[in-house]
């Protein structure tokens, strides 16, 4: 939205002009990309230079059944191996399913998590306790990765630091959310399909008739009433230092990387068909070209996988889109350099139960699961942990969800003793659990 109309209030810290200019307002965020902009760079100016390393996080929402994907067993009766045939890896004895042929075949450029306890059976508590390392508290919720990320490492380049692709994440419980930090660390959200024709992107892409000359032309309007204004400004410190800010909104819906980075129709074709011309496929897509353009962290929200009937209809169905994909991400990544600099990730809320239900579906199990990890140094053909003949519990080498979030910071040089601090001042620990030492 740009809205240039003006509209003036007043409350106790004096008047207000500035609500006329909204320019890229973050409506899902509730705030103007200048305030966003604002209490970023302030931020900035405490943080030291970390690692950079960026992510791509792939968040399956529902929870994908490890059974029928990564850790198949072809030895168990039928009531619990299901209908897929076990697939060979070029890994020696590694086996996943024959639904995920691209995956198996590509194996070595990732690394699968076997032994991962949820201790959680629950959607929506998966959203927030997943993509943060910490269990739910109903008192306050902790801000997931992409957060962090934002508030740890900032402004690379005129993009936001931290964008969501797609809606599917529970918020009940504060998934995928800054919680505490504030909400200039959330999530620029973006739900458009990059497959449709035309592509537009809601606070970037300009409205029909407003092209780059007219946003100039809006400038210098601003700058206009600005001199016009300033004699009668209460708070004219104040509004000079944001005025700074809305400049920078102003750069970033004009800068070229921006525009640039939403152009997925300039791909090549080939490229386009090898992730495949879907949503999905194009997501992935489109988040590496967010990477390539300076965006530090890009979710990647799907949904559909909570199959507690048809499950073998729906994986059928749904899994190809990701087996065409991922491969195709990781190799794009790696052709291109980035893959070492680029944490690639698969995460879903949970694991599903040994046993086949009734209605050929399998329901939530929250003693066993899988996660995927590529990219930033991740030894690739990687498997981690083992469970037992059934897939119902952990036999070696035990992970939680503490220590996938370790291994998501320590790769991304964020430390673990990182220290924020709530709104009433209370000190929060960044994490406390172990980096999973095989991935690393």
């Amino acid at each position: 939205m740009i809205r240039f109309m003006p509209r003036w209030t007043r409350d106790c810290q004096g008047l207000h002009r500035r609500h006329f200019l909204q320019v890229g307002a973050l409506s899902g965020l509730g705030l103007s990309l200048p305030q966003l902009l604002a209490s970023r760079q302030a931020v900035a100016k405490e943080r030291g230079k970390a690692r950079d390393v960026n992510c791509i996080l792939i968040w399956a929402q529902g929870g994908i059944s490890h059974h029928d994907t990564f850790d198949p067993k072809p030895e168990a009766g039928i009531g619990i191996r299901g209908d897929f045939k076990p697939l060979a890896t070029p890994v020696p004895g590694v086996q996943f399913t024959e639904v995920v042929p691209n995956l198996a075949r590509e194996f070595k450029r990732f690394a699968v998590l076997r032994s991962w306890n949820p201790k959680n059976g629950s959607h929506g508590v998966a959203d927030q306790s997943v993509m943060s390392g910490y269990d739910v508290n109903p008192v306050f919720a902790h801000p997931c990765y992409g957060s962090i990320m934002s508030y740890t490492h900032g402004f690379k380049t005129k993009m936001p630091p931290f964008v969501q692709l797609g809606s599917s994440i529970d918020k009940r419980w504060g998934g995928g959310t800054s919680a505490y930090l504030g909400l200039q660390y959330n999530p620029f959200e973006l739900t458009a399909d990059p497959n449709a024709t035309p592509f537009t992107v809601r606070d970037i892409t300009p409205p029909r008739g407003i092209d780059s000359a007219r946003l100039q032309r809006r400038r210098s309007m601003l700058g206009a009433i600005d001199a016009l204004q300033q004699k009668a400004d209460l708070q004219p410190a104040a509004f000079t230092a944001m005025d700074k800010h809305y400049q920078a909104a102003l750069d970033m819906i004009t800068a070229p990387e921006t525009k640039q980075a939403f152009e997925i129709d300039q791909e090549p074709e080939a490229l386009r068909e090898k992730y495949g011309r879907n949503r999905f496929g194009q997501l992935c897509l489109l988040s590496r070209r967010l990477v390539e353009a300076g965006v530090r962290f890009v979710t990647i929200a799907d949904s559909g996988w909570d199959t507690h009937a048809d499950n073998f209809k729906y994986l059928r169905r749904n899994l190809p889109a990701v087996d065409q994909a991922v491969p195709a991400l990781l190799a794009d990544l790696y052709e291109r350099g980035l893959l070492e600099s680029t944490l690639v990730l698969v995460l879903t809320d949970f694991g599903r139960t040994p046993k086949i239900n009734p209605a050929a579906g399998r329901d939530h199990w929250a003693d066993a699961g899988f996660a995927i990890f590529a990219g930033a140094g991740t030894p690739g053909g990687t498997i981690v942990g083992r469970t037992d003949p059934e897939g119902a519990r952990i036999t070696r080498d035990e992970y939680f969800t503490p220590d996938i979030a370790a291994t998501i910071y320590t790769k991304l040089g964020i430390p673990l003793d990182l220290m924020t601090t709530t709104a009433d001042g209370r000190p929060i620990r960044l994490n406390e659990g172990r980096p999973i030492r095989e991935l690393m």
